[in-house]
Parts: structure tokens; sequence; C-alpha cells
């Protein structure tokens, strides 16, 4: 079992077993909701999660034109996770909220050609 979790821990969601996927994306959006030049999911079963505490929810559309629901906390502002509407079985869970150094690296990059000219993905070392 994993637990992710906000800022103040206020927010929380329950990963049973690994995840399906680790994405790292360079899109303007995750930038923009990162405020990083770059996001990192990790994708679980929509099964295999369970969130605890209270959410607030911002719906948007990806650059790829799905819609996408965030769930983040409303004392603290922490993005933990997300429901792409192009994978409705899945749970995309911000990866930093795992604060967990051993997490699985990404293994998908995209939007690459948005990726910062000085920024190096960890498979180009």
């Amino acid at each position: 079992m994993r637990t992710a979790s906000c800022a103040c821990g206020q927010l929380n969601i329950l990963c049973d077993g690994e995840p399906r996927l680790v994405a790292l994306c360079h899109c303007l959006d995750c930038q923009r909701r990162t405020g990083s030049t770059y996001g990192i999911a990790a994708f679980f079963a929509r099964d295999h999660v369970k969130a605890e505490g209270t959410a607030n929810t911002y719906r948007r559309l990806s650059d790829g034109g799905h819609a996408i629901t965030f769930h983040f906390c409303p004392d603290c502002g922490s993005s933990v996770f997300w429901e792409p509407e192009r994978k409705p079985d899945a749970i995309a869970v911000a990866v930093g909220c795992f604060a967990d150094p051993e997490f699985p690296a990404p293994t998908r990059f995209v939007w690459e050609e948005r990726r910062h000219g000085w920024g190096v993905n960890p498979e180009a070392k």
C-alpha cells in the first residue's frame, strides 16, 4: 500500500499495489500546474485507490483535447490526484505527493517538444 498526501496532510490517496505506468509530461499545462518544468504521474487502477479527506476539483481539457478532473486540497492547494477522461479505469497520482525517493522512475515521456532545452529526462543520462 502506498499513500500520497497533500502538503498539509488533510487529503490522502491510498494506492494498493504498484502503478500501471509512471509518466513524465512536459506539456505547458503540467508546467503551470506544478510550477516546475514538467509533471510526473503514477497511474493506478481506479479500483485500487481510495481518497481520504476533502478535495476541491478543477476540470480542464488536456493539450490532447481530453477532459481531466484534478483533485486538490482546499487548505494547502496541493494537486494530489486526477481523473483523465481518456483513461476512465485509472487514477493519476502526483508522484511528488508520495514523498518517496524510492518510487519507481518514469518509463514514458510525453510532450517532449515542450521540454525546456536544459532539461534532461532520466532515461537520457
